[in-house]
Formats: structure tokens, sequence, C-alpha cells
């Protein structure tokens, strides 16, 4: 489908000076396309020029629209020397490709220079016509929708889910390709993010090709990574879900449960969105006559079938899933059957769908993970993708072998990660094994019978609990009980998956975020000897990791965790762990037995008194934790109906490996505590310090709630103010004395203090829930630890939380509204009519040496004054598929831009926390303003997927890479809806009348 490219540019303005002698600036602008470079007029002698150039054109076809951004270079004209660089801007074109998209992009637009940052702003005018084009061997995708929310987006329906769709690009890296010459950091830094955009629009291209050979139209849950190799490379690749998507056009398709969270979820229909918080998206007819299609595996088998890669570190089963429910009867082997038909055709049965639509999951088996070490100095051709392409293929296999050995066929809220260092990497990925619905499948013929049987069989809210495999043949040692809401079929004691809770789960109590942090030491060595040195290590991390999760599910009086995030970083001297999820109490499964301490050692009265202190401890912490998070679970005493239930082999420690055999399985004397309780045998000092560290974990402050998945379980009144944030610490360890017990007191410490003190800046929002936060760490040096963590902070009814937590509420907003102002990062008050001084002054914030806590900055559309009538305002950023209060009318496309900054004057520009602060700042500018561009006023499922931070601090030099995806989106608030027929909107000015994003 050739195309033609229309360009303008229109003016600049707050131009740096680049002539000294009149402190002013001569520029002109280069725009380039493919190959071919337009020039302006120089302007000459001002640092607001006014070029309004003639109307650029490029012919080109749209697979070159598709893979090159458009590039327009500012500069300085100099008579007598080479012209000086100003500064960059590109310019994805794919969202004019979509036929319901916008139809062009017209705004004021950063120029962006790697070494100084922001320099003043251009205004361009960017059009796109396309010409039909039947070649049927074209090699473009043009019309594949793009969406980085993993759920059916809002005004969408999903009329068939296809399945797993993935691809990498592989090239040389600019940083490591200038031999013969000295490296100029301007240069090498522009030809590494030009590189970057063009493998990105390529590799979008080439999973779009895909998903049009699927028959689909649409990637969701679309998730994109870079992986810096070194002198091995630079690979980009993605995963993501092809769907076919329906538009949802009529203004009645957005009911008000469909984005507010404050109505009620209970007898909505099948039409409308049952939660609009979460992921899931309400498709507007009748599951019934709806059709869903599944990337699938083979026919399924008993037998556990291992990956061919000797590092695999899991279980067959997934490793601490403990998970999920046996069907009986010819009717439940009937509807696997089908199910697993539907499923045989695609080889990787993955989804990377976190919620979805009503009825989608039967069952859930629990989580399923994989990890592998490799050598990047083992790839015989650099640049060809076929090896990297087998590594990530045998990880996949050995996903799907454990998901079979679960009883499951599919794999759901699945997603990949690496971790590189030097010649060294860490392939993972981890998901949910599930059993899927039939009459979702696309090729799945289900007859009426079967179907009306399907409604009566699977009981609302504990349905997708019950276990898949067969209690007699469990592939893991786990204790079953009957369903304690419909008593009719078995369920785990405890339950680990990585999706979001599903809309129709019953949930006692709260939820909150818990984290297993975990640091342990290597020796420094090279290529193999390393690789082998962590492959050791990894089995042993991943079992702590789970050990920590499950003592601090156990402590908190839980019994399922939602949105599991394992991460793994390797470094040069160590290895880190970082597990996240969202712990809940789920009614189906049975109450939590407590934690009991079982010491080995010889009898000493002191040690036995230090032990019943402990003891005392652990049930005092787990008896306030049910009063905080509001545990109060039924009456389960009574005799529950049904056969009774075989004895399961109680096990010493937490888990124990399947290749055991039962003769070396001893059986642990619990006569001396509760039948149930959850051993934790102290027989070394490090175990003590296990113990001590589960009690030293602080519960957030009165009135603050946090997870790590969109919406906090058991909290559905939500208000309109939400605040999103990002913070950035390193720290940097002493070499002295470093033991794997200070490094995990260090790690410990620095997550601690992170959460600390954004429940210190956030504490004027209270009542509020810290909701989707992500942490990422990273070792990007050596002895340099690297925090980040994303989250977006959201009101909820105070009226309700009063109820609950009065005293201590009214008393922090007593303290809140004493404190001084300016120490809020966030403020709430209403902002002056004049324009800020700076084009983008960043948030206020409090910084501390080597930390900085990020606000979002106050990027505002500077094409329209203030209070105009205008439709875009301050563009909003959030982590979350949806915003309170407001419905979501269009999708503009998917933004994904990849940003490096480097400075050799790191002292003078404050450090550490300073330049990352001002960097971050400059980032969310720059994507609101292409948002704005595009005409949306909003990005969602907004993720700052890389953060890579390298220091010299010897050379003053400094080094940072970040990289941030989203959806940019059109709402409209609630309130305007019943306005808009009747007379112009006011409250789309609003907006661009407040301070900061709480306000809005």
């Amino acid at each position: 489908m050739p195309g033609k490219l229309k360009v303008k540019i229109v003016a600049g303005r707050h131009l740096p000076v680049m002539d000294r002698a009149s402190d002013l600036t001569d520029a002109f602008v280069e725009v380039k396309f493919g190959n071919t470079t337009f020039k302006t007029d120089v302007y000459l002698k001002s640092l607001n020029p006014q070029w309004n150039s003639e109307w650029f054109k490029f012919e080109v076809d749209d697979e070159d629209l598709q893979d090159e951004p458009l590039q327009i270079t500012v500069l300085d004209h100099d008579t007598y020397s080479a012209n000086d660089a100003i500064g960059k801007v590109y310019i994805d074109i794919d969202p004019l490709l979509y036929s319901e998209a916008a139809t062009v992009i017209s705004g004021w637009f950063p120029i962006y220079d790697t070494i100084h940052g922001i320099r003043g702003e251009i205004n361009v005018v960017v059009k796109v016509d396309l010409f039909n084009d039947l070649n049927r061997f074209r090699q473009s995708s043009c019309g594949v929708k793009f969406f980085c929310t993993t759920s059916i987006p809002k005004c969408y329906r999903a009329v068939i889910i296809h399945g797993f769709v993935e691809e990498l690009v592989v090239n040389e890296d600019p940083e490591y390709q200038w031999i013969d010459r000295i490296r100029t950091p301007r240069a090498s830094n522009e030809a590494r993010q030009r590189l970057i955009s063009l493998m990105s629009g390529e590799l979008q291209r080439k999973i779009g090709l895909k998903v049009l050979e699927m028959r689909g139209n649409a990637v969701v849950g679309y998730l994109q990574c870079f992986d810096l190799e070194g002198e091995s490379g630079l690979v980009v690749r993605a995963i993501g879900t092809a769907c076919t998507l329906d538009k949802l056009s009529s203004p009645a398709a957005f009911l008000p449960a469909c984005n507010s969270p404050s109505k009620e979820m209970k007898e909505i229909p099948f039409n409308e969105d049952p939660n609009p918080n979460t992921h899931s998206s309400g498709p507007s007819t009748p599951l019934k006559n709806q059709t869903y299609s599944f990337s699938p595996s083979k026919s399924y088998s008993r037998q556990s079938s291992s990956s061919d890669t000797d590092l695999s570190l899991t279980p067959k089963t997934g490793m601490g899933s403990g998970s999920a429910g046996k069907e009986g009867g010819p009717f439940k082997a009937l509807l696997r059957q089908q199910t697993q038909s539907a499923l045989e055709q695609r080889e990787f049965p993955f989804f990377t769908l976190t919620a979805f639509p009503p009825g989608f999951l039967v069952h859930v088996g629990g989580v399923v993970s994989a990890r592998s070490v490799k050598l990047l100095d083992r790839i015989h051709n650099p640049d060809e993708p076929e090896t990297r392409d087998a590594w990530w293929a045998e990880i996949r296999q050995e996903i799907k072998s454990h998901a079979k050995a679960l009883g499951c066929h599919a794999v759901v809220g699945y997603s990949e990660s690496t971790s590189i260092c030097e010649e060294v990497c860490i392939l993972s990925a981890s998901g949910t094994a599930a059993v899927l619905n039939p009459r979702f499948l696309q090729d799945g013929t289900v007859e009426g019978c079967l179907e009306q049987r399907l409604e009566e069989n699977l009981p609302a809210g504990c349905g997708f609990c019950h276990i898949p495999y067969d209690e007699l043949n469990m592939p893991f040692p786990a204790h079953l009980t009957y369903c304690y809401n419909c008593r009719k079929q078995k369920v785990p004691d405890v339950l680990f998956t990585t999706i979001d809770l599903p809309i129709d789960a019953t949930v006692i109590g709260k939820g909150c975020l818990i984290q297993a942090r975990l640091c342990r030491l290597k020796k420094k060595a090279q290529a193999e000897a390393n690789a082998t040195a962590i492959s050791n290590l990894l089995p042993f991390m991943e079992y702590e990791v789970h050990t920590q999760l499950m003592n601090k599910l156990k402590l908190k009086g839980m019994n399922a965790l939602f949105g599991l995030r394992i991460q793994i970083t390797v470094g040069e001297n160590m290895l880190m762990g970082l597990a996240s999820a969202t712990g809940v109490y789920l009614a189906a499964l049975p109450t939590p037995g407590g934690i009991q301490i079982a010491g080995k050692t010889p009898n000493d009265g002191s040690y036995e008194q230090h032990i019943s202190h402990m003891q005392k401890k652990i049930n005092d912490t787990i008896a306030k934790n049910k009063e905080l998070y509001e545990i109060s679970p039924l009456d389960t005493s009574e005799e529950i109906i049904g056969s009774p239930i075989p004895e399961p082999r109680q096990r010493s420690r937490l888990l124990r490996s399947q290749s055991e055999s039962s003769d070396e399985v001893t059986e642990l004397d619990l006569s001396h505590g509760k039948k149930d309780a959850f051993v934790l045998e102290i027989d070394d000092t490090d175990a003590m310090e296990d113990v001590h560290s589960l009690l030293t974990d602080v519960p957030p402050p009165s009135g603050f709630y946090s997870c790590n998945t969109e919406i906090m379980p058991g909290i559905n009144n939500w208000t309109s103010e939400i605040q999103m944030f990002t913070s950035v610490r390193v720290i940097r360890l002493s070499s002295l004395n470093l033991t794997n017990q200070a490094l995990n007191k260090n790690f410990n410490d620095l997550c601690e203090n992170l959460l600390k003190s954004l429940y210190f800046k956030l504490r004027s929002m209270i009542p509020c829930c810290l909701c989707h936060v992500n942490f990422t760490v990273s070792l990007p040096e050596d002895e340099l630890i690297q925090v980040t963590v994303t989250a977006v902070a959201i009101t909820f009814d105070k009226n309700q939380a009063l109820q609950t937590t009065k005293t201590h509420v009214e008393k922090s907003l007593q303290r809140a509204s004493t404190d001084n102002e300016e120490l809020l990062q966030f403020p709430l008050e209403l902002c002056s009519d004049s324009l800020p001084s700076h084009p983008f002054p960043p948030a206020k914030a409090v910084t501390v040496e080597k930390a900085s806590p990020m606000g979002e900055g106050n990027f505002r559309n500077r094409a329209t004054p203030p209070c105009a009538s205008s439709t875009v305002g301050v563009v909003k950023m959030t982590p979350l598929s949806f915003i309170p209060g407001a419905k979501i009318t269009k999708y503009l496309g998917i933004i994904n831009m990849f940003f490096i900054r480097e400075t050799t004057s790191l002292r003078e520009e404050g450090g550490v926390s300073g330049f990352l602060h001002a960097f971050i700042a400059e980032v969310f500018a720059m994507v609101r303003a292409h948002v704005a561009a595009l005409g949306g006023n909003a990005v969602v499922s907004y993720i700052m997927k890389q953060c890579v931070f390298m220091e010299n601090p010897n050379k003053n030099q400094a080094q940072c890479l970040i990289n941030v995806s989203g959806d940019a989106v059109v709402f409209v608030r609630e309130s305007e809806l019943e306005v808009v027929s009747t007379q112009q909107p006011t409250a789309n000015c609003q907006p661009s009348c407040t301070g900061g994003e709480v306000t809005t």
C-alpha cells in the first residue's frame, strides 16, 4: 500500500542560545524520512523562529511507514564551520495508519538532545495519505492495532482470542562499533536511539504480519523489551496475544459500570463490564453468542516432559504454586478433551493477558516458571536471531511441560525477561497454568446441553480454585480440602498466580503487597565458570524466595497470591531476587493455620524461652494483620460434606523436590502445636535470621494500602483523584566485610525506606491505595544497586474508610494539614492561571543523597492557553488500564519510546539525584507531547520497562537509558457526559488549571 507522507514545520520556541556574540540562534530544520532529506530556510537571529515551511512530501511504501520514524533535526547555521546540532525529534507514523485512529499529528514537540536534554520546542504537522494496494505478497501489516494493556481494551469487545505471537530482531550495537575512532557521546547515543526506533518498527510490523496470518486485527498485552548484549549485539523482542476486536461505537456502550469503580458488581448482565477496575472489558453481546480462540498446545499427556536445557530450575510442577482442582466424571473429561483438541494446533498455548472475560478461566493450576543461563559469546553469528529463537523455544517448551504436569493445557499471565551481565544472560519466563472454557474457542464445537451443564457446574466465586489435576496422582505434595464455598470439589491450601484477581472471586477483607527480597554473593569468574556458578545458585535462590513468600503470606493470615512477579538479577559479584505479589484471603480456600516454630537444637532453657517468645510475637502479628486487613472468615469448623480427605504427608520444609522418593520422606511430628499449622523449622542461624526478618516487616501507616495488581481487592469505592509517580534509588555498597546477611539487610532497608518515603509524601491523600506497584531491581555496576518503582496512588471514599479506621485517619489528616506544604511531593492546591516560566517544570520532590523520588512533572499542551476551550489539557499518565470516574472513548495507538541521556558534569547537575530526576521529568514531558499531538489526553497502561543507570564518579560522568510504553487514549469524565449534548463542555479545561495530576 504505497502512501504519501506530508510534513510541515511551523515554528520553534525557547531555543537555546547558540551564538554567544548576539545571544541568539540562526536555526533551521532538517526533515528526514528514509534516505530523503528536506531543509527549511535559515531563520536568522531568533530564539522563537517562524518557519511556516511548505509541505515536504515523501512518497514511500507502507512498510517504510511502519519501520521508519520521521526524524526532525534542529540545527544552528554557521557560515565558516560545521552547523551545530540543537536537538532531534523522532515521530512514530504508525498511529496514522489505523482506520479509526488520528488523521493528523500536530503539536509542539520537545527538541531533545542526548547530552543537554530538552532544548526548546518545535511545532510540526504530519499527515499520511494511503492508497489501496491489493498485493497479497506485501510485507506490511497496516491496520493491526497494538495495545499495552493486558486485558481486552475498554470500548472494544473480543470476537476471537487467537493466541500467542512473538518475534525478535537483532543488530549490531552502535555503542560497540566505534573501533578506529574515539567515541563521541552524541553521535553514538543518537545512532543507538535511531537504530532502536527502526528495530522497534520492524518488530511491530513482523508481529502484525503474524496476526494477519491468524486473521486477527489486534495485539493485546504487547510487551516489548531491549536486550543490550554488549559486543554480541542489540536485541529487540516482543510477545503479545493476537485477537480479533470489534469497536463498540455507540455511546450507550460506555455504561457507568465500564470504568466507574464505585458501582456495584453484582447482577450485571454480560453485555456490560462487570468490573471496570480490572483489566477485563465486557463484550457488548451475550457471551453465548461469541467465539474466542486460543494459542494452543499439543495433545495432553499426563507425563511431564523436560526441556532440552540442563539448567531447568523449576520442579515440573511450578514451584510454590500449591494449587488448583480436579473435576471428576465424564462431563469434565469431555470438557478438557474438547479444549485440548482446540488448543493442539498451535505451538505454544500462552496468553499475555492477566484479566479475562467472565467464564474464560475454568481452573487455575498455579505458577509455572523456567530459567536458563546462557553464554552470549557462544552465539555463532551475532547478527542472526536463530540462536536466541532456539533459546526461547527451549524455555517455552519447558513452561508448557510444567503446565501439562499440573493437568492444564494453557498458560495465562505469561511474561518473559532477561538479565545480562557481561557475557552471561539469564532467560526467565513465568505464567499461570490454567484450564480454559471450550465455548470461548474458535474451533471448539460445544453442544447446547454441555454448555448448559457448564453453567450449572461452574459455581461463581470458586470454580477457578478447584484443582485441575487428579488428587490421587498429584504432581507435588499439597494439602487438599473440599472447597469452602461450594463444598463439592477439592481446593489446595494455598494458591500462587501471576494474573489479576478474577472478577467473580469471593474475597474476605482487603489485600496487601507482599515482597520477598534476597541477595547472594558469588565469586567473580569468567565465561563458563561464571555461568556454572550462577546455575548452581539459581535453584536455591528460587526456593528461598518462595519460602519467604509463603512465610509472609501466612504471617498476613492470607491464603492466595495474585500478580506474582519474580525477578532474578545478575551482577558481577552477586545475584539478587525480588518477588512482588498481592496477598488476599480467598473464601474458597481453607483458613491458614498460622506459623509454628520447631527447634532442633540441644535442650537449653534460655533458647526454649527465646523460641516461645518469638512464637508469641508471630501469633500477635498474625492477629494484628487479620484486624488490619479486616479478615474475619466464616466459621469453618462445621463438617464439610463429602468423603473423608486422605491425610497428606507433611513435609519438614516448605517445599520438597518431586525427585525425592517416598522412602526418603521423614514424617514431621506436629504434636506440639496445631495440626494444620505451617511449620518453620529452625536448625541454624540463617533460619533464625529468616524468622527475625519476618517480624521486621512494618505494615503501611493507617489509611494506606498497597498492591501490585491493578485494583486493591476489597476496595470498590474509588474516587477520581489519582497520582502516578516514579522513584529511582541508587546505593553503592561498601566492599568491606560484605556478607550475604549484610547484603540482605541493605537490600531490605533500601526497599522499605523507599516505600516509607512514598507513604510520607502521599500522606495528604489519606485514605489512599498504592496500586500497580512495580519494583525493578538492577545491578548496573559492581557494588551498585538500583531500585526503580512506579505506581499510582488512588483515593477512595473517605466515609467508608472512616468507619473502619476513623480515629487513625482523622489524626493523620490533622497532621497532614498542619505540615509544611513545601514538603509534599505532589501539591493538591490549584495552580495560578499564568503559564510556568519553564516549558517543562519538574514536579516538587524531596531529593535524598543517592536517591531520586520523581513526580510526574507538569507538562501542558502549550499550543492553547490554559482554561481555553481545548480538548487537551494536562495529559494524564497512569499504569492502570482505566481512569477512575471516566470513560475511555478512543485508543489512538501505542506509545513506545526509548531515550538516552549522558552527562560529563554529574556533580554540577545535582549528582545522581538531580540527574535522574531531571531526565525522568523530561521523559514524561516528551511522552505527554506526543500524546497531545495525536489528540489524546491520557496514557493508560504506562510502564517504564527499563531504566539502566551507569555512573563513573571519578570522571564526573553518568549515562541513563530509559524505555517507556503505554496506550494513548481519549477519555471523557462521567460528569461531562451529562452535559455534552446540551452545552459546550467546560470541564475539559479544568486539567489545564490544576497542579500536577492530583486534582483533575
